[in-house]
């Protein structure tokens, strides 16, 4: 992407994506979240962001932390209840968070109410990241080769 690429509208520029590459049977829980790659289109390398809507009952994730990524949200509409290692907060337009690299708290977005749920998700792209699932039985890891690839927790490929 250019370096001088115009501002532009979101919902026009960028195709939602939907779905998720968890392994069977981990990736229903993501089937009503739709994701457009916002700081792809800008061709930003040191991090992401998107712009996720959650249909009603949907995830953001399995509840998840990273290893070397940070990450952030910012809810623009509607209603969200976060899931950490805590407990679970309801989370209205205008609030935020942020999951700091390397702390083992997982976390989950969940759209509990009866309307969409939009939000900015942004986050670092570090190439050494590990993702670890608290919940289930779910890492995504490095290869030798540097790929990543979902493994059960005892190491063996999905």
């Amino acid at each position: 992407m250019a370096a001088d690429k115009q501002p532009v509208r979101a919902a026009h520029e960028v195709n939602p994506i939907s779905g998720s590459s968890y392994p069977e049977p981990f990736r229903n829980a993501v089937a009503g979240r739709a994701k457009r790659a916002l700081g792809n289109l800008f061709g930003l390398d040191a991090f992401g962001v998107n712009l996720v809507e959650l249909l009603p009952g949907a995830c953001s994730s399995q509840r998840h932390w990273h290893t070397h990524e940070d990450e952030f949200v910012y809810v623009l509409d509607g209603e969200i209840t976060l899931r950490t290692d805590t407990g679970e907060i309801v989370m209205q337009r205008g609030d935020c968070a942020g999951f700091k690299a390397g702390a083992p708290n997982g976390h989950q977005l969940r759209n509990d109410s009866k309307a969409l749920a939009r939000y900015l998700e942004v986050g670092s792209r570090h190439t050494e990241d590990e993702v670890f699932y608290p919940d289930i039985d779910l890492e995504l890891r490095r290869t030798d080769s540097g790929e990543r690839e979902f493994r059960h927790r005892d190491g063996h490929a999905w």
